[in-house]
C-alpha cells in the first residue's frame, strides 16, 4: 500500500534540528525515524534515560542521522531549557519542535483525584506551553524562522466522556495553536496541530484499551475507513507540516483518523456501556500494563 510508503523527497528536511517531544516511543519515535530519514537532526527527550538512549541508538544505527537523547519532564521549565541548551551545543541551532508528550488512561471522572488531572494536565498541557514558549522565545530573540507541531486529538474538538483530562489538556493546546499561530506569524513562527485517531502504539494502546475495552471500540465498526492508521501515514503529514512545502500552512488542526470524529464525535464516550463493576478491573489491567513500561 502506497500509505505505508515515505512521502517526501529525500532530503527535504535537510539541515533542520527538531525537538520531538516524547520521542523514545510510539509515535515520537515513529515521526523522529521519519525526520531523520529526510535529512534532519533530532533531539528526543522523555523522562526516561535508557529509553531515548535505546531509541536513539535504533534509530542513528537505522537511519545514519544524527539524534541526541536529553532526559526531560516537560512539567519543569528548567529541563526545557536544558533540552535546548544541550540541542544548541550539539547542533547549533533548533527549528522545529513536536509536541508529542502525553499522559492519557481511561476511567469515569469521578473515580479520578485531583492528582490525576494534575498530571494529565501538567505533561499534556502545561508541558507543551513550556516548550512552546521557550523555542518561541529563542526563535524570536534570534529573528530565525520555527516550525511547532503539536499532537493532539478530535476530542479536542467535541470533548469526550472518560477521558476528561486528556479532552481538557488537547483542547488547550489546540487554542494554545491557534492563538500564537496569529500572533507569532510575524516572526515567521507556524504552528499546527495534527489530531490522529486510532494508530496503535505499545503501551498507550495497552492502557487505552484493556480487553473489556477493546470491544466497544473496534475500529472495524467505528472509523468508516474499516482500519488503524499506519504510524508512516502520521509520520509523513508531520514531516509536511514540518517541512517549508508547507510554509502557506498555520493555526490549523489537521485531523488523520480515516473519519472516525465525523462519525461519532466523543471518541470514548460509548464506554458507558461498560457496567460500574467492570471498571476495578479495568483499572486493575491499566495498572498492570503501566507497571510493565
Amino acid at each position: 500500500m502506497i500509505y505505508q510508503e515515505p512521502m517526501l523527497r529525500d532530503g527535504a528536511l535537510n539541515g533542520k534540528t527538531i525537538i520531538v517531544t516524547g520521542g523514545g516511543t510510539g509515535l515520537g519515535k515513529s515521526m523522529s525515524r521519519e525526520f531523520l530519514r529526510l535529512g534532519a537532526n533530532i533531539v528526543i527527550c522523555s523522562r526516561r534515560q535508557e529509553v531515548i538512549d535505546a531509541t536513539a541508538a535504533e534509530l542513528s544505527a537505522e537511519t545514519g542521522g544524527a539524534v541526541l537523547a536529553v532526559p526531560c519532564d516537560v512539567r519543569k521549565y528548567e529541563e526545557i531549557e536544558n533540552v535546548l541548551a544541550k540541542a544548541l551545543e550539539r547542533f547549533g541551532q533548533v527549528d522545529g519542535l513536536v509536541n508529542n508528550a502525553a499522559g492519557n488512561f481511561i476511567s469515569p471522572t469521578e473515580r479520578l483525584s485531583h492528582k490525576a488531572f494534575e498530571a494529565v494536565i501538567g505533561i499534556v498541557l502545561q508541558g507543551s506551553v513550556n516548550f512552546t514558549l521557550a523555542l518561541g522565545k529563542y526563535w524570536i530573540e534570534k529573528g530565525q524562522p520555527g516550525t511547532v507541531v503539536s499532537i493532539i486529538t478530535s476530542y479536542a474538538f467535541t470533548g469526550t466522556g472518560y477521558t476528561v483530562p486528556s479532552a481538557v489538556s488537547k483542547a488547550g493546546v489546540r487554542i494554545l495553536t491557534r492563538s500564537l499561530a496569529v500572533e507569532w506569524a510575524r516572526h515567521k513562527i507556524r504552528l499546527n496541530n495534527i489530531a490522529p485517531g486510532p494508530f496503535p502504539t505499545k503501551g498507550a494502546w495497552d492502557r487505552l484499551f484493556p480487553e473489556q475495552v477493546a470491544k466497544l471500540l473496534s475500529p472495524e465498526t467505528r472509523v468508516p475507513a474499516g482500519r488503524v492508521g499506519e504510524h508512516q501515514e502520521l509520520a509523513n503529514l508531520a514531516a509536511y507540516l514540518m517541512s517549508d512545502y508547507s510554509a502557506y500552512i498555520t493555526g490549523q488542526d489537521i485531523t488523520i483518523d480515516g473519519g472516525e470524529w465525523l462519525k461519532g464525535a466523543g471518541q470514548f464516550s460509548n464506554l458507558e456501556a461498560v457496567p460500574d463493576e467492570e471498571w476495578d478491573e479495568i483499572e486493575r489491567t491499566i495498572r498492570r500494563s503501566t507497571r510493565k513500561e
